[in-house]
């Protein structure tokens, strides 16, 4: 196993690097979504 891990670190970091990435990009999309959905609510109540 540390064989394995030795010989294959570059690969290792790429891949936790990219699934950080990829967790940070999902949730600024989520945040978005929630902030959208509340500027509409304010947008509708202004209007009425």
């Amino acid at each position: 196993m540390m064989e394995f891990l030795q010989n294959n670190s570059l690969y290792i970091v790429l891949i936790i690097s990219i699934i950080c990435w990829l967790g940070i990009f999902f949730y600024l999309l989520n945040l978005d979504k929630k902030i959208n959905n509340i500027e509409k609510k304010i947008n509708n109540k202004q209007k009425e």
